[in-house]
């Protein structure tokens, strides 16, 4: 097992590394920029490295900065969490090259599922359903436009190297289409240096749903689902889980499986779906890494997934076997942003007071305190609210009660959002489709 390891990551990931960490005795060093001196994971980490940069993301984004600092504390792995470095395969293989561990799939896995192509060409190979697509990348308009059609209408343009959204466009009918091919080249280029787009048959009325893996490279297993419909801007706010029956748990995990088997995976994964209103499900992506919601299928199962992930990377390979497996109850996570509840917009600043919810069922996990200063560079959130019941009614009913407790005072938050959604009722009744804010325009507009 490790002895030291570098936590290359800021926030509320970087304080939950940290505890995992602690509880299996390994020391934790974390590094800083100049914004997160004096944050929690700062304070309570063994070690703090700090590597000054004018730009605060260059601190957590400087490979050749991180890298030397893990060897200065004589680090003997590196967790990058998510976000910044998470999977830049340059990156695990510098690392490599110094024989510190990358707690994360090999450069060569990284690569491959970066490439949102080459991705989907492996998971059809494997058995995992996709959409109807371009054979590959497309830039001649002309071409593309003529494969478009052949797809059918509404598709979507997505960037080959994306993630989060950036470069993706839905055309709904071919006088739109060249303008939108160009946007979304023009934005991938500049977002990922890479203009490569591809076609994919948009799924209408759709829902967003993923299953954790975990991999040890030769063997995988799957820890059940996720439901993370409830999106802005294609980012998900509220996530929650089990959502399947058993019967399609077992069949669609099945074939998650072989999936991160047939690319050799080792480490924490996701794979996302989007599933169409007939039950058909078709692949989207996977995030070979911790994912901000792992917190709801670690209150369902019972399991420490960072830790099993620190511990595969260790090459102790996967502590449990599926049949160990096993969903009890319903958790929820809610996403709590600075940001306002009406605009969407960052909400940055000092809070003065900070209070979080308490009692049986309710964890929070979050960097922030009374007096901490949320910088505006970085990502908006503040901490995530996760409650877990026997059944999805009464886990509603929790967070209600946990959103309710909660005080925040000095920056805007979705917390009024969230009440409203928890209020709304076709998300009681669990008719939600990733469109669901779109769809609910009331919850934006203060009509609550």
């Amino acid at each position: 097992m490790f002895r030291r390891v570098l936590i290359a990551n800021r926030g509320e990931i970087a304080l939950r590394i940290l505890r995992s960490l602690r509880t299996m005795g390994i020391e934790a060093v974390v590094i800083h920029g100049k914004e997160d001196r004096l944050s929690l994971p700062v304070r309570l980490a063994d070690e703090a490295v700090y590597i000054p940069r004018s730009d605060p993301l260059a601190s957590y984004l400087d490979i050749e900065a991180i890298v030397e600092a893990a060897k200065e504390v004589g680090a003997d792995a590196v967790h990058p969490g998510y976000g910044f470095l998470a999977e830049n395969p340059i990156f695990a293989e510098r690392l490599e090259e110094e024989g510190i561990t990358f707690i994360g799939p090999s450069a060569d896995v990284l690569r491959l599922l970066g490439d949102k192509i080459e991705a989907r060409d492996a998971m059809v190979r494997s058995g995992i359903p996709v959409a109807m697509g371009s054979d590959g990348p497309v830039s001649d308009p002309e071409e593309a436009s003529i494969q478009a059609a052949e797809i059918g209408y509404p598709v979507i343009i997505k960037a080959a190297a994306g993630g989060g959204g950036i470069g993706m466009q839905v055309v709904d009918s071919p006088k739109d289409f060249d303008k939108a091919l160009r946007i979304c080249q023009g934005r991938a280029l500049s977002a990922f240096g890479d203009d490569r787009v591809f076609l994919e048959k948009f799924i209408q009325g759709a829902q967003h749903i993923e299953f954790q893996v975990i991999g040890d490279g030769e063997k995988a297993i799957h820890l059940g689902e996720r439901f993370c419909s409830i999106q802005r801007r294609h980012q998900k706010i509220l996530e929650e889980g089990p959502w399947l029956s058993e019967e399609v748990r077992e069949e669609l995990g099945s074939k998650v499986v072989a999936g991160a088997e047939a690319v050799g995976y080792k480490g924490l994964a996701t794979f996302e779906f989007l599933r169409d209103s007939n039950g058909d499900f078709y692949f989207l992506e996977v995030n070979p890494r911790v994912q901000v919601e792992h917190t709801v299928t670690e209150m369902i199962t019972g399991y420490d997934l960072v830790s099993i992930g620190i511990r595969v990377a260790a090459g102790e390979g996967i502590p449990i076997n599926q049949s160990d497996v096993k969903i009890r109850g319903h958790a929820i996570q809610a996403r709590i942003n600075a940001e306002n509840p009406l605009t969407l917009t960052p909400s940055p600043g000092r809070l003065w007071e900070c209070h979080w919810p308490s009692g049986p069922g309710v964890r929070v996990d979050s960097h922030a305190h009374t007096g901490y200063d949320m910088p505006p560079s970085f990502d908006s959130l503040l901490a995530k609210v996760i409650v877990w019941s026997p059944s999805r009614a009464d886990a509603i009913s929790r967070m209600k009660a946990a959103l309710s407790e909660t005080m925040l005072l000095g920056v805007d938050t979705l917390i009024p959002l969230h009440q409203a959604i928890l209020k709304n009722h076709d998300f009681l009744s669990g008719d939600i489709t990733i469109r669901f804010l779109e769809e609910h325009p009331e919850l934006l507009n203060g009509e609550r």
